[in-house]
């Protein structure tokens, strides 16, 4: 039978039929790792605790990982697999979590999706522009699940947030901002070469995947994100997390135009840089994020915030405030009663955000419905990630087409740019 998006859709409701709010979903992980195993301690505890969830298999390509998830949820040997495949096409799996080297996301969630699961993708969403895209189309034609793994778009804060940008009370959002930053003798990637890895207990060639071929290597495979042919480094793995949740807030969107700078400044042995900042401008108001290994400074200084016309919304730790600006404090008190505004809305454990986020995940694949940060979101907010990225590498900056969704060649002028660029003259 040929699969249309009509047969992919009723396929999802007979699913949802089957699948009660008190039935146990039956996961498989992909990915034993740092994170993977996070989620098996601390993330999905309370679900496996109700016994909402069950991890049914994992897959994992080294044995000390294979060995440490599968003591953590008992399973037996039947239910450790070498293969990642070979979980995805059991039948008795319901879901499947990616918590694997961004290579391999693309590759992996497709493979699950067409396989008629549904899915927890850890972010970054993807390796490539390309990719995402391609993910969010499969999503919609097989009618799947899918959920992207930053957590914080479960923060309570950016929830109201959204409330507040959406009744107008900030005026037009003119500009946002964020960051992602700690001062980490490690440089934040430093994980342990295990002992026991070697090209005898760690499958390289399946590591590598698309990735160019090169002679084992422990640093590469426990610290993948310092390198580009596996990561897009700091900009994918922490400013995701800021991004996803500030563009949640402000209403999904592909951008426009994307710069970033930064460099190798203090952490010599890696790729990617430590210290970076983009910007991603839309068609009304741009987004600046900032990131440091090496600095804890942006925490304090550069917290995230969104500049309205009429009012400014900060975040901070456990709340959010609203500042009218000195003409509009009439207007603003009438409007939200106050003259500011001081909300608390966060919980004292942050885990709690981590847990939710994986529960809403659970809840949606009973419903069906969308979840927090959907596959087109994601898709949107990977674009702005990749296209900074890129700009630090090419030192340009990167323009995209929202119509088409296509990345351009040269940005287009300014509107009412009456230039030539006759007066540039190169420097001697």
């Amino acid at each position: 039978m040929q699969i249309t998006r009509r047969t992919a859709m009723l396929s999802a409701v007979a699913y949802s039929n089957v699948l009660g709010a008190n039935d146990r979903i039956n996961v498989g992980l992909i990915g034993c790792g740092n994170l993977g195993m996070r989620h098996l301690r601390i993330y999905q505890k309370p679900m496996l605790e109700e016994g909402k969830i069950h991890i049914a298999g994992i897959s994992d390509i080294y044995t000390g990982a294979k060995r440490r998830g599968a003591a953590q949820v008992k399973l037996e040997t039947k239910d450790i697999h070498h293969d990642y495949q070979e979980l995805i096409a059991r039948k008795d799996i319901d879901a499947i979590m990616v918590v694997t080297p961004e290579h391999w996301h693309h590759k992996m969630t497709i493979a699950a999706l067409n396989g008629g699961k549904d899915v927890y993708l850890e972010k970054p969403m993807t390796f490539t522009i390309a990719e995402a895209k391609d993910i969010d189309e499969t999503v919609k034609r097989t009618g799947r699940v899918l959920q992207i793994g930053a957590q914080w778009c479960s923060d309570p804060r950016y929830h109201r947030a959204k409330e507040i940008v959406e009744k107008g009370w900030l005026g037009n959002i003119l500009f946002a901002q964020s960051t992602y930053s700690m001062n980490s003798v490690y440089g934040l990637w430093e994980y342990d070469i295990e002992a026991e890895a070697s090209a005898q207990t760690i499958d390289w060639p399946r590591f590598l995947g698309s990735a160019p071929k090169r002679p084992y290597s422990g640093e590469r495979y426990f610290r993948w994100r310092k390198y580009w042919d596996y990561s897009n480094g700091v900009v994918s793995d922490f400013m995701y997390h800021r991004l996803a949740p500030m563009m949640l807030t402000l209403g999904g969107r592909f951008p426009n135009l994307v710069s970033a700078n930064g460099g190798v400044y203090q952490f010599k042995d890696r790729e990617v840089p430590e210290t970076f900042t983009m910007t991603a401008e839309y068609d009304s108001f741009f987004v600046t994020v900032a990131s440091s290994a090496a600095s804890i400074g942006p925490e304090r200084h550069h917290g995230p915030a969104i500049y309205g016309h009429e009012a400014t919304l900060a975040f901070y730790d456990g709340s959010i405030t609203v500042t009218p600006d000195r003409q509009f404090r009439k207007k603003f008190e009438a409007a939200a009663g106050k003259p500011e505004l001081k909300i608390e809305c966060m919980p004292k454990d942050l885990n709690e955000i981590r847990i939710n986020h994986a529960r809403n995940f659970y809840d949606c694949m009973r419903t069906r419905q969308q979840p927090i940060l959907n596959s087109h979101l994601g898709y949107q907010v990977m674009t702005a990630i990749k296209l900074a990225s890129d700009s630090y590498r090419e030192r340009r900056m990167m323009a995209f087409d929202p119509k088409t969704e296509k990345v351009l060649a040269k940005a287009p002028p300014r509107v009412g740019y009456e230039g030539d660029g006759k007066n540039y003259q190169e420097p001697t």
